[in-house]
């Protein structure tokens, strides 16, 4: 299908995994057009790059087309779809046209688990670059190093993130596969854990019998399931019985380190510039494909060591001058929170830590606010926010009280984003960190939570 030069409409092309596959299909010279509803960072960013993005949907946007991609937030009674069918012009998911772009490279690794793709992708990526296998690359956040979410390389390697989201994962046949942890999530597709797992189990089955699943092996749900498992893999983690394996792991700020054990073989001091034991098993993974890919050994530590991170995933915004720090987080589910938590606990000498939170989606906030609440409970004070529902309706009592309400620490309290900022300047002070956290717009407050704080210095 990619072979022939294809002008190609991307419906809903400001989401984060729309946006990179269009400016990638850009990179290899097809003729891109896009429709979002709304103007963002990532539209004007394309339209920086030539393409021509309409803000809104219309029928008028659909012309003499080869093919149109739509993301799954996208109705199937979008305007633009009908239109298209009428002009009997293919119409394809997102997920379809991932899989296609697999086709690409005559490697292609496809990184799922319910937390960690992009950062795993990014680290492959990063390693990649370094041993001068230059990667294509398409993931669901900004690169520091690229600052974009995708990059056309000329090497052999195709990194895709498979989401787990509306089954997408299953749309890849790629010839080696990640999966980081399965956590249960999106209980608007999935009935049950169980149903996530064979979903996963599924998409390990799908990679080539020729190539490799690489696994963690510390994540429970994982472990439920390994021994149906029909193609290779390896098991990566802290335990003995791991493949690729760590101690002796120690953090300082924002960086860590670790001891790096392949088999029996101790390979000394790795380090890496982003902070957490999360990260550690992130980079555990990417270093697993790495080495089935025949990367030397000091090639992936330099790799490794060069990796700078992703926008949104602690994210330092802000240090003042009596080192209050303001932090950008992506973490919108609980296992993230906790992870983040401990990353900024272990790395940092704290004297308090104040997290503003956005509960994301109306769904996860009703299935998972106890556990909301109990791994906030471990910061000192939470403000929340209401909750930015995105694709949802609003459901019938469900709100942030519900998490607000189980909180074990003193001072949390619900505030509009307005006066967010106003409030976190009152009540910090010096040597403490402040963490924006969630998926929706609350990003916006970090540059208007520092300011604040440098106002009344």
């Amino acid at each position: 299908m990619l072979g022939q030069q294809k002008k190609i409409h991307f419906i809903g092309v400001g989401g984060i995994g729309m946006s990179g596959m269009a400016e990638l299909l850009n990179n290899l010279g097809h003729v891109i057009t896009g429709s979002d509803l709304s103007d963002s960072d990532r539209t004007r960013y394309l339209v920086n790059l030539g393409i021509e993005i309409n803000i809104g949907h219309n029928t008028s946007n659909i012309k003499d087309h080869d093919l149109v991609v739509y993301s799954s937030a996208v109705n199937e009674n979008n305007s633009e779809i009908q239109e298209s069918r009428s002009k009997n012009i293919p119409v394809i998911k997102r997920a379809e046209m991932l899989g296609e772009l697999l086709k690409v490279k005559s490697n292609s690794v496809a990184v799922a688990g319910t937390h960690g793709k992009t950062t795993t992708s990014s680290m492959l990526s990063s390693i990649l670059t370094s041993s001068g296998d230059k990667p294509t690359l398409i993931v669901g956040g900004i690169v520091q190093d690229i600052l974009s979410n995708s990059i056309l390389g000329d090497g052999d390697t195709i990194i895709v993130e498979a989401d787990e989201y509306d089954r997408t994962l299953l749309s890849l046949k790629a010839s080696m596969s990640i999966v980081t942890n399965i956590d249960y999530e999106h209980s608007d597709c999935y009935d049950s854990l169980s149903s996530l797992k064979e979903t996963f189990l599924t998409f390990m089955n799908s990679t080539s019998f020729y190539g490799i699943n690489v696994i963690c092996y510390d994540d429970p749900n994982i472990k439920t399931i390994i021994n149906n498992i029909k193609r290779p893999f390896l098991k990566y983690g802290k335990s003995p019985e791991c493949d690729i394996r760590y101690e002796k792991a120690s953090f300082n700020k924002g960086e860590s380190s670790f001891d790096l054990i392949v088999g029996n073989k101790n390979y000394g001091d790795f380090k890496l510039q982003v902070p957490g034991e999360h990260n550690i098993l992130n980079s555990l993974a990417a270093i697993g494909i790495a080495i089935e890919l025949n990367i030397p050994m000091e090639e992936i530590r330099e790799g490794i060591y060069k990796y700078k991170g992703v926008k949104r995933r602690f994210e330092i915004k802000h240090i003042t001058n009596n080192n209050i720090i303001v932090i950008d987080d992506y973490a919108h589910h609980p296992s993230e929170i906790d992870a983040t938590i401990k990353a900024a606990k272990s790395g940092w000498d704290i004297n308090k830590l104040i997290i503003v939170f956005q509960p994301h989606l109306y769904s996860r906030t009703k299935e998972f606010h106890e556990e909301f609440s109990n791994v906030l409970s471990k910061a000192d004070i939470v403000i929340l926010t209401d909750i930015y529902g995105a694709r949802e309706e609003k459901i019938e009592g469900i709100n942030s009280e519900l998490i607000l309400k189980d909180l074990k620490c003193s001072k949390s309290c619900i505030l509009p984003k307005s006066k967010i900022p106003s409030k976190v300047a009152s009540i910090c002070s010096e040597n403490d960190m402040i963490i924006v956290m969630g998926a929706g717009d609350i990003r916006s407050l970090t540059n208007k939570i520092s300011n604040e704080i440098q106002g009344i210095l």
